[in-house]
């Protein structure tokens, strides 16, 4: 999962993490993860994740789905590291 770590700025010494949509050009802040996965390659416990901003959430998902990739879409804060 691609993010992008921002600076500790002084707010309570923690940083903050920013996460890009995963289309490409695109540096937009995701808003989602479709969570996906090849059958011919990957094991059903292994999902690759790509992430999305509002603008191109149906782009990416329809791309895996036109695939019959399995996928599931979740919020970017219901992610685990």
């Amino acid at each position: 999962m691609s993010g992008v770590v921002l600076p500790d700025l002084g707010f309570g010494g923690e940083t903050a993490r920013r996460f890009e949509c995963s289309r490409a050009g695109c540096r937009a802040e995701a808003e989602r993860a479709i969570l996906w996965r090849n059958p011919r390659l990957h094991t059903a416990d292994r999902r690759k994740t790509w992430l999305a901003c509002a603008e191109h959430l149906d782009v990416l998902r329809d791309f895996l789905a036109a695939r019959d990739f399995p996928l599931e879409v979740r919020e970017v804060e219901e992610l685990d590291d």
